[in-house]
């Protein structure tokens, strides 16, 4: 018998004892075999019959794919263990001593193992297991001692037949394991003494046993949490109990205020036992109800949470580009090192096996099944389906392979369903998964776990589950027209850009305009061909530079898109910067974004995931066409049961891996480099007489901005001069800035949703901020969200052309500071030029001088800010005007909505909301034509105080004014133009004038869309929230014949008590008489219940006493401060209730924060929502550029921000609610065919159903508000903060727990409104 085989025959029987049955020795086995032991076949065949789990089928499959497969071969595809020499005698002594080597890794593995079990045993559920084989059943020592060879303590490794010493190699391995037994002995014998608990539970004998499957643990592990769930009420409830009366007490007067905590203590014991006793029903229900599902505060996790998904899009980004050598080696380097491989996780692995399994290649899926496994990770569902996608690719794969799988994947407690239910499958991975199981399975038909119709949720349960009644709108286009729309738009998204007609084009040409244009389409064919070649000379050096495997590399970024593609994403940005300048910062995160929107899309053309779309989205639109089907699915359900249908392929619910927000930024700063460096232009192009040399078009400058330095790229004068020389006739943007031309693709998941193509959040966050998407990713309740954000989306726009077409006109001409329309940069101030070393100037005047230039530049850059957001609207408006579109919708963290596309939408200014009516039009009805009189009145600001009846004669009275209005706009008597938002009356107008000069007004169909705006929102929820009946009545929530204004009613207050102080002879008092107003106070008042400071307040009041010109001037400081400490103490007086409850809001906020936590909640819609306010730490981003400081407030593994905490929870809170109200409103509208769309606390529809709009809106505050929202909200953040005791009884910590759990028991007192008294009010919303 050779070497080789007496050496496998070693190793067979060292496998086959029951000491090499643990999970790593088929590891080893299988790397010894593909490492080049000349006889492969008889080691293959051995692994394959002797080994099991996984690793032993791939075995198998290996021996189907490769079974005359030579050494040699084996031994050049695979990295061989066995060094190279010449000297044969040398080689059997090294081979001798390698699987010496082999056998002491075998046992030390083996025991790592165990040893990993026992230490999970004794640690209870804080360390999870990773290994194969641990048993929630009680077992013997001696049992275990038969069946598992650990060595004691102190006791060698037994060596192999060997004649030769023990190598270095063998003896650091048996020091390595010693030292491990001796240290986890330590940590054992530390956690026996502090856990005593877990000896009389278990008992000595009570350790794992292996040859068990994993899914054993989970349940011990769920029987140990109850466990201790039971006992950790008890322990909550005897520690607050230790709290004195006195205490208690104090800490019950902090949800009041902060500062009663050391007030003096009560006496009335009986208050006190009382408190105690509801308070430990509280915490008693929390803890027996379980751990909430949150954001877990983990700072190890958040800290490399950024690195895990720069590993992940590198990896992609390699992948993607065809350079998978590349990837394959970044891989093996993170891999290699320890304290990398910590950084990376199952999914990481699994884009290389998928890479693999496209190949068909078992033998490198199962080398990264051992990486995994020795990175202590475990398989999960996308391992299986990477491996059965490579066994569907391959026919000559045996079925007893596939079988083994699959049962490998049941002893792991996952199924194919599984797979097919939660994996994300690109291409045909999903057919080929299919074809794998049906080898074994014929008859197999996945069964998705989709659950699209059924919620739990109190607020919409009924809306749901009884659908009766329910007819939802359809839209007024044939599914041919849908379709050929869907075709229209995505092209456009496709392309990523859109090029339109700017309005300014409308004006006459001069011959300078036309010299300016030509220079600069001449300067940037230029430009491209100089940035081409840079850019591919600047990719050659970063792909040859000798940098280790390990370091990410912008390299495969720039091979994601065409070089062209690169440089016009460059050139754009050129186009498109102000004279000013911009932030290096905010430059280079836009260039980043738009490589990152191209990838993507072109992403999904790689996956075949746009025919799935489009497949899709043709069925979808029989659900929104005008036809005689009767739906009763939601656009969701539908889309979801669309889907399901059309299993085969790709999945449209993918799992998007976005960059970093460093990646974006280094990205981008590159590009920035490049175009600094290489975009020059000649210095004599606009002035022959200069001499003439090649000077940049950019600089990088530094400016500052507050006390800190900012990087800014600035363009050279003369490049801003032959741009506004120029008035160039197009406008460039990306495609997300456009509306859409078809209905947007209904939010289905987190990640899926509005846009085609391009890449949307449905949830908006500061850049680089992650906590809200990964606790919507844990959220099973979001229909409701997605559903509300459907209907608001799929409401159809056309534009007011006549209105558009005057504002243009203004627009052209000079513009005009009082309709709101920014004036042409000609109009801008000139900036005075003076030699500052001119001795004919003294210091005085130089310096008045400065300013002036400084105030010169600046009114100049809100200028050109100003008309270039007025010319985007604008143009965009003019480009859509003959189309019919839609705004897809996303939401920020607090739940409130908003359109996607930034700058024309309907939540914008005056201007651009007169531009817009409703695509569909109804009839007025009966009432209609009223409506559409309240509504402009409401709009011009009169009559605020009137009754509807009162703003309807008020409307008659004038028709004479708002008929010349409409007829004769700038030649009559302009009466429009008074009003506080005066396009949306002139609109209003019009529509009037058309309906009244009709031959039936009631028959006459209307586009336009009328307000129903709440009587200060905020207010109202706080007054429902506290059930209180004086703040109630000032806001409206109480029946009233005329409407009741809270601005009004504080500005008497602060009246009142500003003569009697000025009957004390207070100066400033008296120098108020006659200047205080509702508008005065209006703006603080509004405020103040969302957070404003007395600070932000005086601020506020400041400013609108600057407006009166007859108010003196010096006063105007003192007189904010006085005003606004009465506007305070005015509103405490009027909302008692209210502030109750925002100081139990903002004590409970800072004290979970000083605990260490962000304060999070769910809304009763079941939309989770954390603050993510934390301390600021700096992350240094080096370029050659410049190197950025970021200061970054999101990170949560540092500390929350008490104040911002604190500040923020109240109006937060209450901006959730109000989000709640417009999503249920939005729900029922929707199932009752109406047209509906907010302005967040605005609500908009057809003059028609205003009243069937108010009847909803008023049944769901009442529904809201009928739910305990503030027993819910205690509920739940008892149960997040206060079910973990800390350890000392007599810490800080313990004593802030304690006053934590107080405070939350006690929620405020709530009145006697009755909340049903709000569906009889008429100005609740009006």
């Amino acid at each position: 018998m050779t070497l080789q085989k007496k050496q496998a025959s070693t190793l067979e029987n060292k496998i086959a004892e029951p000491s090499c049955s643990s999970w790593a020795s088929p590891c080893v086995l299988l790397h010894v075999c593909l490492s080049g032991s000349q006889d492969c076949s008889f080691n293959l065949h051995q692994a394959a019959g002797e080994s099991s789990g996984l690793l032993r089928l791939l075995l198998a499959a290996l021996l189907s794919q490769f079974p005359e497969e030579t050494p040699l071969l084996l031994q050049r595809r695979n990295v061989s263990l066995i060094p190279k020499s010449e000297d044969a005698k040398k080689r059997v002594h090294q081979q001798s001593r390698l699987l010496d080597v082999l056998e002491a890794r075998i046992q030390q593995l083996q025991s790592d193992v165990i040893l990993d079990v026992q230490h999970a045993r004794m640690q209870f559920v804080k360390v999870s297991s990773y290994g194969r084989g641990v048993s929630s059943g009680r077992a013997q020592r001696s049992s275990l001692q038969e069946k598992t060879d650990i060595p004691i303590s102190g006791q060698t490794v037994p060596k192999g037949a060997s004649k030769f010493q023990p190598s270095r190699w063998m003896e650091k391995l048996t020091q390595e394991k010693k030292n491990k037994q001796q240290l986890l002995q330590q940590k054992m014998r530390i956690s026996a003494k502090e856990k005593p608990s877990a000896k009389s539970k278990g008992g000595k004998g009570s350790l794992m046993a292996t040859g068990t499957t994993y899914k054993s643990v989970s349940v011990t592990k769920a029987a140990k949490k109850s466990k201790g769930a039971m006992k950790l009420s008890e322990r909550i409830r005897a520690a607050v109990s230790e709290t004195s009366t006195a205490a208690v007490s104090s800490a019950g007067k902090a949800a009041v205020s902060q500062k009663a905590s050391k007030q003096k203590q009560p006496t009335d014991l009986a208050e006190a036992q009382e408190l105690q006793r509801s308070l430990d029903q509280r915490l008693d229900q929390c803890t027996s109800s379980g751990t909430p599902e949150g954001l877990q505060e983990d700072s190890e996790g958040s800290a490399c949470r950024d690195m895990q998904l720069s590993i992940r899009s590198y990896l992609e980004a390699c992948i993607f580009v065809g350079d998978t050598d590349r990837a394959q080696r970044f891989l093996l380097s993170q891999h290699r090192v320890r304290s990398r491989r910590k950084l990376l996780t199952a999914e990481v692995y699994n884009i290389m096996m998928r890479v693999w399994a496209k190949k068909g290649s078992l033998n490198q899926i199962g080398r990264i099944f051992i990486l995994l496994e020795e990175a202590g990770l475990k398989p999960n569902l996308g391992s299986y389906s990477a491996a059965l996608e490579c066994m569907g690719r391959n026919p000559n794969c045996l079925p007893k392979v596939i079988s083994r799988c699959l049962k490998q994947m049941e002893d792991d407690d996952l199924s194919a369903d599984d797979v097919f239910s939660s994996c994300v499958f690109h291409q045909d991975e999903r057919d080929m998964v299919l074809k794998a199981v049906r080898v074994v399975k014929p008859e197999y038909q996945p069964i998705l776990n989709v659950d699209t119709n059924q919620c739990s949720l109190p607020l919409v349960q009924d809306y749901y589950s009884k659908r009766e009644e329910h007819t939802y709108p359809k839209l007024d286009f044939t599914q041919e027209e849908l379709q050929e729309r869907f075709k229209r738009q995505l092209s456009v998204e496709q392309a990523c850009t859109v090029t339109i007609d700017s309005v300014e084009a409308a004006k006459p040409v001069t011959e300078n305009m036309i010299k300016m244009r030509k220079l600069l389409a001449e300067q940037r064919a230029q430009w491209k061909k100089i940035l081409l070649p840079a850019l591919r000379e600047s990719k050659m050096i970063l792909a040859t530079t000798s940098k280790r495997d390990y370091r990410l590399n912008l390299y495969p970024y720039l091979c994601l898109l065409e070089d062209g593609e690169y440089v016009d994403i460059m050139i754009q940005s050129v186009a498109s910067m102000p004279p000013s300048g911009e932030a290096l910062k905010f430059l280079a995160r836009d260039l980043g974004n738009r490589v990152f929107t191209k990838y993507s899309v072109r992403q999904k053309y790689q996956n075949e995931t746009v025919k799935k779309i489009e497949s899709v989205y043709n069925a979808y639109t029989d659900l929104l066409a005008k036809n005689n089907k009767v739906y009763k699915s939601l656009p969701r359900e539908q889309w979801h049961k669309l889907e399901t249908e059309q299993s085969s392929g790709p999945t449209l619910q993918g799992s998007k891996t976005s960059w970093p927000y460093t990646v974006t930024l280094d990205l981008g700063i590159f590009m920035v480099d490049l175009m600094v460096k290489n975009l020059k232009i000649n210095s004599d192009i606009l002035n022959p007489a200069n001499d003439r040399k090649l000077i940049p078009i950019l600089y990088h400058m530094y400016t500052f901005r507050s006390t800190r330095q900012v990087g800014f790229i600035k363009p050279h004068p003369i490049l801003t001069q032959m741009q506004q020389e120029a008035t160039e006739t197009t406008l460039t943007f990306d495609s997300f800035v456009m509306p859409m031309l078809c209905p947007p693709v209904p939010w289905t998941s987190v990640k899926f949703g509005a846009y085609l193509l391009t890449p949307t959040k449905l949830m908006r966050a500061v850049d680089g901020a992650t906590q809200h998407e990964q606790l919507l990713e844990k959220c099973q309740h979001l229909q409701p969200v997605f559903d509300s954000l459907n209907q608001l989306g799929n409401c159809a726009w056309r534009i007011n052309k006549p209105v558009l077409d005057i504002i243009i006109s203004i627009f052209n001409d000079r513009g005009s500071d009082k309709l709101d329309i920014p004036p042409p940069m000609s109009e801008a101030p000139k900036i005075p030029h003076f030699n500052a070393h001119d001795p004919a100037y003294t210091a005085s005047e130089k310096a008045h001088i400065r300013r002036e230039v400084i105030n010169a530049k600046k009114k100049s850059s809100e200028m050109h800010s100003l008309r270039m957001d007025a010319l985007y609207k604008i143009s965009i408006a003019h480009h859509m005007r003959d189309e019919i579109f839609w705004f897809p919708h996303s939401m920020d963290f607090r739940g409130r909505t908003y359109p996607c596309p930034p700058y024309f939408n309907h939540l914008g200014s005056d201007v651009t909301r007169a531009m817009l009516v409703f695509a569909e039009g109804k009839p007025l009805g009966p009432k209609g034509l009223d409506w559409l009189k309240i509504h402009l009145v409401n709009l011009t600001g009169l009559k605020k105080r009137s009754s509807l009846q009162g703003r309807l004669e008020y409307a008659d009275t004038i028709m004479e004014d708002i008929l010349d209005s409409a007829d004769n706009p700038f030649n009559g008597k302009k009466w429009w133009t008074d009003a506080d938002e005066p396009w949306q009356t002139l609109a209003c107008c019009m529509e009037i004038a058309r309906a009244t000069r009709s031959p039936d007004p009631a028959q006459f169909i209307s586009q336009f869309p009328v307000h129903q705006d709440g009587s200060c929102n905020g207010l109202q929820h706080y007054a429902a929230l506290g059930r209180d009946v004086i703040g109630a009545t000032s806001v409206n929530l109480m029946p009233c014949d005329m409407p009741q204004d809270v601005y009004s009613g504080v500005a008497q207050q602060v009246e009142e008590l500003r003569a009697r102080d000025a009957g004390k002879d207070l100066k400033i008092a008296q120098a108020l008489a006659g200047f205080i107003s509702r508008k005065v106070v209006k703006q603080t008042v509004m405020t103040v219940v969302y957070g404003v400071t007395r600070y932000g307040g005086r601020l506020q009041i400041e400013k609108r006493l600057k407006e009166i010109d007859e108010f003196p001037k010096e006063h105007v400081w003192e007189a904010s401060h006085y005003l606004v400490r009465l506007v305070f103490s005015g509103l405490k007086e009027m909302f008692t209730g209210t502030r109750e409850i925002q100081d139990w809001l903002t004590e409970s906020a800072r004290l979970i924060s000083k605990s260490g936590h962000s304060v999070e909640w769910v809304t009763p819609l079941g939309l989770p929502i954390v603050q993510p306010y934390h301390r600021a730490r700096s992350q240094l981003l080096k370029n050659s550029i410049q190197h950025l400081n970021l200061q970054i407030n999101h990170d949560t593994k540092e500390r929350p921000d008490t104040v911002k905490q604190k500040n923020a929870f109240p109006p937060n809170f209450i901006h959730s609610l109000d989000s709640t109200h417009m999503m249920l409103t939005a729900l029922h509208c929707y199932s009752a065919g109406l047209t509906f769309v907010s302005v967040h606390d605005c609500f908009w529809t057809h003059a028609l159903t205003v009243d069937t709009m108010n009847k909803v809106c008023r049944e769901q505050f009442v529904a809201l508000h009928s739910q305990p929202l503030l027993k819910e909200l205690s509920d739940s953040l008892l149960q997040k903060y206060c079910t973990t005791l800390p350890t000392e009884a007599k810490s800080k910590k313990y004593q802030e727990y304690r006053r934590l759990a107080a405070l939350l028991a006690k929620v405020p007192q709530t009145g006697d409104f009755d909340l049903q008294q709000v569906k009889e009010s008429t100005y609740f919303f009006s």
